[in-house]
């Protein structure tokens, strides 16, 4: 501790360098940085209409002409986070003002973003953008929802069957290039992961704050609400939801957060027993400082190592319930998703490897990577395992 203060480093910046020693953890934020992209530029990475083109002179953007309200607050949303990123704000400030400026980016984009509501596909293999002066297509050209009905290739195939349509990891039963769809079921798993798992997490920072502060009968009365939702089936609550409601992804995310928090609760109970008689938390609460200041400035940062594990593993099972409810058919239904794939795999009449492979192993590969990067953080965080505890 006393030779990173001499550095002048601050104790995040300390986390996060400790946090990116080794291998494992570099893959794994790797591979959450891959998804990240491909879920933000989707729309550019994967689809059937040109990005730029010139025709008799005059250049256009068709791609931005059908992009969707979703698409454009996606991309809003990250270029106003990279720009918080960039100011020199504390955590709580760039967090506010990250979300202030995504509630305004919404507000604009559905004010001002009108795509058509019907697209057809084989509109853009007509002469009217191929014989163009120029035209640039996406690295994939093949939309998601492009079943390539006007092809001679119908139906599944293999990767690199064709050579007239190349598909690299081939094509779903309905025809759909499957690596396309991947790309845009990238954004699916990761907002059902770190918004349900948010959720889950708020309540339970909240909740278990509040009993181990506390204690008492605070402490009992809270316990008892803990083992009440512990019970509480998630995946069969989905079920029944799904069966009443209809399906929709908000629906999912919620669902999974509310029910989800008893874990983060117990975690953060069992940390704040702990603290609550420190000389540090009781020279607060003599100070005057605010309950809200003691609990979340004061206790929390020191409480929250086994909540990075925790969370991790929480982003990991809400995209596993995702991909669960989308193999059993009763998934969101407008939008590909790596569960929806497998059940396509299973299915079919025959087994097509290519269609179990790729979405089975994406779903693995996020779930390990959420795993590697959750360890790094304990690790990083414990100070029974700091490379500066012998000069504390």
């Amino acid at each position: 501790m006393i030779k990173a203060v001499l550095s002048g480093e601050s104790y995040a910046a300390r986390v996060w360098r400790k946090t990116r020693n080794g291998v494992g953890v570099e893959v794994g934020l790797a591979w959450i940085a891959l998804l990240v992209f491909a879920a933000v530029f989707a729309p550019f990475l994967a689809n059937s209409m040109p990005l730029l083109m010139s025709k008799e002179g005059i250049i256009s953007a068709p791609v931005l002409h059908y992009l969707s309200i979703e698409d454009a607050w996606v991309l809003a949303s990250f270029f106003i986070a990279l720009l918080v990123y960039k100011l020199k704000l504390g955590a709580g400030q760039r967090m506010a003002l990250f979300l202030l400026g995504a509630i305004i980016a919404a507000v604009l984009v559905n004010v001002y973003v009108n795509p058509p509501k019907l697209v057809i596909y084989d509109d853009f293999r007509s002469p009217a953008y191929t014989q163009v002066d120029w035209r640039v297509m996406p690295p994939i050209p093949y939309a998601p929802t492009d079943y390539l009905r006007d092809l001679v290739s119908k139906g599944l195939e293999a990767p690199f069957e064709s050579t007239d349509h190349l598909h690299l990891m081939g094509t779903e039963e309905n025809g759909a290039d499957v690596l396309s769809r991947m790309i845009h079921a990238c954004r699916i798993a990761l907002s059902i992961g770190l918004i349900a798992s948010g959720i889950a997490l708020f309540i339970g920072v909240i909740v278990g704050g509040l009993m181990g502060y506390f204690s008492g009968l605070t402490d009992m009365l809270g316990m008892r609400l803990v083992e009440i939702f512990e019970d509480i089936p998630t995946l069969f609550l989905l079920l029944t939801f799904v069966a009443f409601f209809g399906r929709s992804l908000y629906m999912m995310m919620v669902i999974i957060g509310i029910t989800g928090w008893s874990g983060y609760a117990r975690y953060v109970r069992t940390e704040f027993l702990k603290l609550r008689k420190q000389d540090y938390v009781q020279a607060a609460v003599a100070s005057g400082l605010p309950l809200s200041s003691i609990l979340f400035r004061h206790m929390l940062p020191n409480a929250i190592a086994p909540l990075l594990v925790a969370l991790s593993f929480g982003i990991a099972g809400a995209i596993l319930s995702e991909a669960t409810l989308s193999f059993l058919g009763l998934g969101v239904v407008d939008a590909p998703s790596w569960g929806q794939m497998l059940d396509q795999a299973v299915k079919s009449s025959s087994f097509n490897w290519w269609m179990a492979v790729f979405p089975g192993g994406a779903i693995f590969m996020t779930v390990f990577a959420y795993n590697l990067i959750g360890e790094a953080f304990r690790d990083a965080i414990d100070p029974k395992l700091s490379d500066d505890a012998g000069t504390e």
